[in-house]
């Protein structure tokens, strides 16, 4: 059992005890919070997310201090980060659902609509797909090409720099699967949801 201090954001949005009872499973007690003072003695931070990206952005900003202790915990203090979904999709500059609306910046790209050249498959993309590795990272340790995880999402990130594309998927397209740079890392599937997958990808976060 890893000693990681494991705080999952809550901000209104996302499976959150569903994600919770995984990293307990990894990482003994985990702490779900809406008080930004409780990152400042986390080790590993979780944004979770479900439902829309203007949504889960504004669920964030309405945290009085939330964003601002965000970026010190992460960016300035350089503490493992972990977004899942939609929390993935909100570390990029800015996302196309429902109109034009900023991210958190942290990575280069934007996230748009999964439009597959097959016109046959339906939108949102949900169920099992295998996992493509890109390049190795910690995060993806003991994760081979072609484990299955699960989806469940109508946009994923457009990357601006493919250094910070971990894995991905094929739906008609290829789909941004995992991201990662330095301390910050993002899920577009659900790790809570992709059994071994998932909960091995959970295992290597908290080792990080």
């Amino acid at each position: 059992m890893n000693k990681a201090n494991v705080v999952i954001i809550d901000y209104g949005s996302g499976n959150l005890r569903s994600v919770a009872k995984a990293f307990e499973l990894v990482a003994g007690a985990v702490r779900v919070t809406s008080d930004p003072r409780e990152l400042a003695t986390a080790s590993h931070i979780v944004l979770p997310g479900v439902g829309a990206y203007a949504d889960c952005m504004a669920g964030l900003s309405a945290i009085p201090d939330m964003l601002a202790t965000l970026r010190e915990q992460v960016l300035e203090n350089g503490k493992n980060f972990l977004g899942i979904c939609v929390g993935m999709q909100m570390l990029f500059e800015r996302g196309h659902e429902h109109g034009v609306h900023k991210g958190l910046g942290w990575l280069a790209g934007e996230v748009v609509a999964i439009s597959p050249t097959d016109k046959s498959l339906k939108i949102p993309h949900m169920g099992w797909n295998e996992i493509i590795i890109e390049q190795p990272s910690p995060l993806l340790a003991g994760i081979e090409n072609g484990n299955h995880a699960y989806f469940v999402h109508s946009y994923h990130a457009k990357l601006a720099d493919n250094s910070n594309l971990l894995a991905s998927t094929e739906y008609g397209e290829k789909i941004t699967a995992v991201v990662g740079k330095n301390n910050i890392y993002g899920t577009q599937f659900h790790p809570e949801k992709s059994q071994k997958t998932g909960l091995k990808l959970l295992e290597n976060f908290v080792r990080l």
